[in-house]
């Protein structure tokens, strides 16, 4: 429901009491780029305004979830205005069970969440082998 109201409403401004603009998307809510080879599975998440503190990330059950609380406040007296924000988010990728859980990287760096899953040699032999099938027919 939250991807078709941000849909929806995407483009759409308003200007807040501040004067800041705001938009009508859930800005707690991260973009995803996930990319597979033979070798591993790349997540990037976009959680701009948010501290690696602010984050976690998890593998579960084949899915790697990555969770998230932001909380924003602004406050000016001399116009008696105040304004608070808090957005919490958790989005589920599912990357299979055959992952080394060992070997797992994580970064956080200018609001860009990189995760990098190394598959098992045994999900790696196991790519080949459907590849060479699918080239001697």
């Amino acid at each position: 429901m939250n991807r078709l109201l941000e849909e929806a409403f995407r483009g759409f401004a308003s200007t807040s009491l501040a004067g800041r603009r705001m938009d009508f998307v859930n800005p707690a809510w991260p973009k995803l780029e996930v990319a597979e080879t033979e070798k591993q599975i790349t997540v990037s998440a976009e959680i701009l305004g948010m501290e690696e503190k602010d984050v976690e990330v998890l593998l579960s059950d084949g899915n790697l979830i990555l969770r998230g609380e932001t909380k924003s406040e602004t406050e000016d007296k001399e116009r008696q205005f105040s304004e608070r924000f808090y957005g919490r988010f958790e989005r589920q990728i599912p990357v299979g069970t055959d992952i080394d859980e060992n070997k797992i990287e994580a970064s956080f760096k200018n609001g860009i969440l990189k995760v990098v899953l190394p598959k098992t040699e045994r999900a790696q032999t196991k790519g080949r082998k459907r590849r060479e099938w699918l080239t001697r027919a």
